[in-house]
């Protein structure tokens, strides 16, 4: 029922509606597991329909045939099946529906049939009116099948050679002899060997994720996400993503600085070395992107191109080392193997300010590219083997590769030369050799002028060395170009994979425009064109020195994550973590996170900083959003098992009176019914004690156990809409005080046990039957038995909205979602037919509701100015005065003052005393010395006219009348129970007097419960009691404590 009025009743009554359509549009929200599963009808259950409870409720649902089992015998069980496990859009197979536990112990009735063979499980696909298409599942990021054509790679195609392409780099060609001629061969292995550990470790830790359960699209994203949380992964993805769009552009940079210097050579300049390299950038770009929209497939033969072009530029390095070496080459310091060059480039000879870690910081980004095949996880046929297997080998080849090459430069490439071919020594001359170029003086060159000038050749100095030594220099500037455009094609098809993954999943929500799939791959298009923009722009800024740093720290905080995510998981220690790989370590994983993240700083502080900072920014700003999935992450398991072992170590320790916090168990029904009473109960606990909304449902289990188990979840996940910090508990019994007994028992876990019991006051007492008072009197009974704190919450207008709120549920069956959604954009002129639609009582009637919602509202709102008024007429451990105390701290509360009611004589100064030492701020107290005076006659009148239907008059009666009287109505007020607590009943009408006078416009009012003995007042009574104490006063909560203290004056 959607209603327009003055105040917020529209949003309460609308807004469950729209809770449900904002489930529904989240690509993150499983439909289908929600449903109920349809099985197809047989003359074997008799045709009875069933809601899945054995009660019928007018829907057609049928139950699935009966099959002979494995065990010889009809049954609706099915024997295990992969099926069964499958997300809905599996894409592997279709998801299978089980039947459920309550079709196999209520709705089955075995009725003699012909065997028939075993069946497969019914599907999905299988039910009526299904077309087999997936749902918008977020596990359902491709096609169904795969009989479209869709391309899928092995491992070789679609992991190895990607991440051998991706990890040899320009580094290989242009820069590897410099780092060993710098960090000499020995220290040159130790760069290799620890980039390796690396990549190694970070290998190790993917393999073990994408081994423990099927692989999507998205890569590291995807692995970091479902294994850390949508946190984690929603801020290393959009980072990931980024830095590979970026990467695109310092790869073809790279390549156009490479042409570029080959038209200097040429005297072939364009405009000018800055401008041609943005001209052959874009052109190169634009040129990889036209093979990237092109399709997987043709991406995949450009690279196995590109990887030809490399390998044979690799081997014509190795040949080229046996080849004697000309004239020209030794001046230039190439003279073959020889063990004096190689044992003269052992140790180190740092230069021009270098050090160990500024030289690793430079050969390092050479060692990325091992997340190239999981980028493109979801084009792949068999990820879980594919990724480990593929990941690995090409950190092998490509690390022996490294290592070779610069070996074999080692051996034959002297540091320094001067490339003059004159710079010879004559026949026998060699002995007088010695200094630093000893062994190519021993060769026959002089080089020692190198030691005052610079030169221009030899390891140090030259970084075409590689094209020197190689056997056809013009192969080496192939392997050049294939290695940066291989490089660039591998991130310009990774940048838009882990964007769109990224967007499927909804994190950020203004991104979705990305997450559309073309074409039989699901080609993301849309990130192409982004990617391409984001690469241009960097291709026009040319400068490669800032941005380089920060790419490589993009991509160490995800492999650090990588690694995180595996020790994570591991420690955890959660059943669900079971991987195939087992050849992993869990504190090699973190050893691994840590050593990234050290690598991080070495190889550029501020970049390790600003990489942190852009991180934790999105993690929070995730955090805030809470995005709707659940994807079972480690961080979920941690936080159980840090949850369980916190409450058992409370246990070990007894309960202290400073750290006492109200912990309430509230009786609000469905939380969304009471909200006044459940709205008071969250200020008491906050974020700091436990609060529990209980519901109890009376009737038969079979007719109830439905409701109880399709509530909990929903009313979970209202409280945590409406962020209310609590918790949603159900039972399922005959009557109201049974329930509310076991939960006053059972509730809580160790010393998270509720302390107080939180209630509405009955106001329908006086036209309840017998036992609905006899219940709720019965359970304030229950809770001072059991020894709670109670709080019971009386407002004039009521607190129950249950009426209302199913009104608007009837309204919302009947009309589509969209209006649902859109009535809230409806003007105030609509009103009146909305109602005539919903609400077929009368305009009184709707006023009435109108203020019940505005007034069970109110402690949503900010509290204006007033007090808060205490009387605190017993002593009950300090609950009646701790109580208002927090509410005080609270913003909602934070401009009222509590003021204090104590009966006594006038001049009693000790309370003012107490309070001080109890540290308790209040703005006045006031000392009530006439509460024993005897009500005014209105006043009384009233009281007598609220319990006269329930007297006994057993007075005015014969001996035997009074007795039957007393046999037939012993729930009924007698006289002698009347005399008995004159007084007291006296003090609670007068207590009301005094009320109305002094609090009649305060904010709220706390007041002292009066206890009834227990089997000495009947429960008429007491309503009675507590009906006049608290009648026709603003919002009134009554509390009595346990009677053991809460509050200390003791630090």
């Amino acid at each position: 029922m959607c209603i327009f009025n003055r105040s917020n009743l529209f949003k309460i009554l609308c807004e469950e509606s729209v809770f449900t359509a904002s489930l529904m549009e989240n690509d993150a929200y499983d439909r289908i597991g929600d449903e109920p599963p349809n099985y197809e009808e047989t003359s074997f259950s008799g045709g009875t329909t069933s809601n899945g409870n054995g009660t019928g409720n007018g829907e057609h649902r049928a139950v699935r045939p009966s099959v002979v089992s494995a065990f010889g015998h009809d049954t609706l069980d099915r024997v295990p099946n992969i099926d069964f496990y499958r997300n809905a859009g599996s894409v592997s197979g279709n998801r299978a529906v089980r039947p459920s536990l309550q079709e196999l112990h209520d709705v089955f009735q075995k009725v003699s049939v012909c065997p028939s063979p075993l069946q497969p499980p019914l599907h999905i696909s299988d039910r009526e009116g299904s077309d087999g298409t997936p749902s918008d599942d977020v596990e359902s990021v491709i096609p169904l099948d795969n009989k479209d054509g869709t391309v899928r790679f092995g491992w070789i195609k679609g992991v190895l050679v990607r991440c051998m392409l991706n990890i040899w780099g320009v580094m290989l060609f242009i820069r590897l002899s410099w780092v060993f001629g710098q960090a000499g061969w020995g220290l040159g292995i130790v760069v290799i060997a620890l980039s390796c550990v690396v990549t190694t470790v970070t290998g190790l830790s993917m393999s073990a994720i994408c081994t423990n359960g099927v692989v999507r699209g998205g890569g590291a994203y995807y692995l970091i996400s479902r294994s850390l949380g949508p946190e984690f992964g929603g801020s290393i993805g959009l980072i990931f993503a980024f830095a590979n769009a970026v990467a695109v552009a310092m790869y073809v940079v790279g390549f156009a600085e490479t042409v570029v210097d080959l038209l200097k050579e040429n005297d072939a300049i364009m405009i000018d070395e800055l401008n041609d390299i943005r001209i052959i950038g874009c052109i190169s770009v634009v040129l990889l992107l036209g093979i990237s929209v092109a399709g997987m497939e043709w991406e995949a033969k450009a690279q196995i191109g590109l990887l030809i072009i490399l390998l044979v530029a690799i081997a014509n390095v190795f040949v080229g080392t046996g080849i004697p070496a000309s004239t020209d080459k030794k001046s230039k310091g190439f003279f073959n193997y020889d063990a004096k060059i190689f044992m003269e480039n052992l140790p180190p000879d740092f230069r021009d300010g270098e050090t160990f870690f500024s030289v690793f910081a430079i050969f390092f980004p050479a060692a990325t590219g091992i997340l190239a095949g999981a980028n493109i996880s979801g084009d792949l046929k068999d990820p879980q083997d594919a990724l480990p297997k593929g990941t690995l080998l090409a950190i092998l080849i490509t690390g022996v590769t490294y290592l070779g090459v610069a070996l074999c430069v080692s051996a034959t490439v002297v540091r320094d030369a001067t490339g003059n071919i004159n710079d010879t020594i004559a026949t026998g001359m060699e002995m007088l050799c010695n200094g630093t170029n000893t062994a190519a003086c021993e060769q026959g060159w002089n080089f020692s002028s190198c030691d005052v000038n610079s030169c221009k050749f030899g390891s140090m100095n030259n970084f075409q060395v590689m094209t020197m030594v190689s056997g056809f220099g013009p192969l080496i500037t192939a392997g050049t170009f294939s290695a940066t455009l291989s490089s660039a094609l591998a991130s310009l098809v990774s940048a838009p994979k882990v964007f769109q993954a990224l967007c499927k999943d909804n994190i950020y929500t203004a991104l979705k425009f990305f997450a559309k799939g073309h074409g039989k791959n699901n080609e993301p298009i849309r990130g192409y064109v982004l990617t391409f923009i984001i690469a241009v722009a960097f291709i026009i800024i040319a400068d490669l020195n800032v941005i380089a740093p920060i790419i490589s720290n993009f991509f160490l905080a995800s492999y650090a994550l990588i690694n995180f995510s595996c020790f994570h998981a591991s420690y955890a220690k959660s059943p669900g973590w079971r991987p195939a790989y087992r050849y992993y370590n869990m504190w090699l994983s973190l050893f691994g996170a840590v050593l990234c993240c050290g690598v991080m700083f070495v190889i550029n502080w501020w970049a390790a900083l600003l990489t942190y900072a852009i991180e934790i920014f999105l993690y929070v700003y995730v955090t805030v959003k809470k995005p709707n999935v659940n994807w079972g992450s480690s961080t979920q398991a941690v936080t159980f098992v840090s949850a369980v072992n916190n409450a058992l170590s409370l246990t070990g320790v007894e309960d202290h009176v400073k750290n006492f916090r109200p912990q309430c168990m509230v009786l609000t029904g469905a939380p969304k019914n009471r909200p006044a009473l459940l709205d008071l109960a969250h200020c008491f606990t906050k974020n700091y004690g436990l609060c529990l909304t209980c519901e109890v449902f009376v009737g038969p289990r079979t007719e109830t156990l439905t409701d109880v188990n399709a509530g909990m979840e929903k009313n979970q996940m209202w409280l945590n809409k409406k962020k209310r910090k609590a918790f949603y508990a159900a039972v399922a019994c005959d009557s109201f005080r049974q329930g509310t007994e076991i939960l006053l028992q059972a509730s809580g876990l160790g010393r998270l046990k509720p302390n107080i019991l939180m209630m509405g006051f009955k106001k329908d007492w006086r036209t309840a039957d017998t036992a609905g008072v006899q219940s709720y009197v019965g359970i304030l009974h229950d809770a001072f038995d059991f020894e709670y704190g109670t709080v019971v919450l009386r407002m004039n207008q009521g607190l129950d909205i249950s009426h209302i709120i199913k009104a608007q549920g009837e309204y919302a069956r009947t009309h589509t979602r969209t209006h649902a959604r859109t009535c809230i954009k409806q003007k105030q002129s609509e009103y009146s037919s909305l109602r005539a639609l919903t609400t077929p009582q009368s305009p009184q009637v709707v006023v009435v509701n109108e203020r019940l919602v505005s007034t069970s509202t109110q402690f949503q709102r900010k509290q204006g100015k007033g007090t808060i008024d205490v009387w605190w007429m017993f002593d009950d451990g300090g609950l009646t005065l701790l109580l208002p105390y927090i509410l005080t701290t609270r913003k909602k509360f934070k401009d009222c003052k509590m003021r204090i009611f104590i009966a006594g004589q006038p001049g009693r100064v000790e309370m003012k005393s107490l309070l001080e030492k109890f540290r308790i701020k209040y703005a006045d107290i006031h000392v009530i010395d006439d509460i024993t005076q005897n009500p005014n006659s209105n006043s009384w009148k009233m009281f007598e006219d609220m319990i006269e239907p329930f007297r006994l008059h057993e007075g005015s009666k014969s001996t035997t009348l009074a007795e039957a009287l007393r046999k037939d109505n012993p729930w009924k007020i007698s006289d002698a129970e009347l005399d008995t607590f004159e007084e007291k009943t006296n003090l609670q009408v007068r207590l009301n007097e005094l009320l109305q006078e002094n609090s009649r416009a305060a904010n709220l009012i706390i007041v002292s419960m009066p206890i009834a003995r227990l089997g000495s007042v009947s429960d008429h009574l007491y309503m009675a009691w507590l009906d006049i104490l608290t009648k026709n006063l603003p919002p009134t909560m009554l509390i009595r404590g346990n009677h053991k203290s809460v509050l200390t004056f003791y630090s």
